[in-house]
């Protein structure tokens, strides 16, 4: 508990890491009008439901807990990490999971099909349903965001199998739901990817501070 205590007072009391890790709030609350005027945009704009060649052949199931609660779950463990393992994360973390809404509010901006037909049901009063409109579709950010984490914690194998398996949980999860389309699902694997090399490189003093 001392050395835990001493790590967060060393970095509270540096000027450089307070200055990042507001600049990464500053970002994220950025990120979060982009999704929710993403979101409006493509309620607007879309379209009708397409065929897809793996959720046509699934029956839709309730998959409500794993995408409202086990994403309430997903942050809480993110958070958790952060501040009892790894607090020098805080501006990479932050500022990467911004990008990473940025990118998708963009994204979903350019695809205006509609959710599936058989999309099951998802409780409009979760916290969660405030930030999608369910026609936010392209990518899934429940599968891409911990596939994010994944590479973000790839050093320790236990975090790097516990998102790797809350992707795989999460991707499941919205096919078995007829959350997502599969493409919305497996082009976010790629997509993270990407976002993770572009943040190494946009927020490389961050990457270095988590990682010194």
């Amino acid at each position: 508990m001392g050395e835990f205590i001493k790590k967060h007072k060393y970095l509270w009391s540096q000027e450089k890491f307070l200055g990042a890790t507001a600049a990464s709030l500053l970002l994220f609350a950025v990120s979060l009008i982009a999704t929710y005027y993403g979101n409006y945009y493509a309620s607007l704009s879309a379209g009708g439901p397409v065929s897809d060649i793996i959720i046509d052949h699934l029956p839709a199931m309730n998959m409500n807990f794993v995408f409202t609660d086990g994403a309430i779950i997903f942050l809480l463990t993110v958070l958790a990490i952060l501040i009892f393992y790894k607090p020098s994360g805080i501006p990479f973390v932050i500022k990467t999971a911004a990008l990473f809404i940025i990118v998708r509010a963009a994204f979903i901006t350019l695809t205006h099909f509609g959710p599936p037909n058989s999309m099951s049901y998802i409780d409009p009063g979760s916290l969660l349903y405030k930030f999608s409109s369910g026609d936010d579709l392209f990518f899934s950010g429940h599968t891409g965001l911990p596939f994010l984490m994944a590479f973000i914690f790839w050093d320790n194998k236990y975090f790097r199998y516990l998102f790797l398996a809350a992707t795989v949980i999460a991707g499941a999860g919205v096919l078995l739901g007829h959350l997502h389309y599969s493409i919305d699902v497996f082009s976010a694997l790629f997509i993270s990817y990407g976002i993770f090399v572009i943040a190494k490189k946009l927020f490389a003093k961050d990457y270095r501070l988590m990682n010194g």
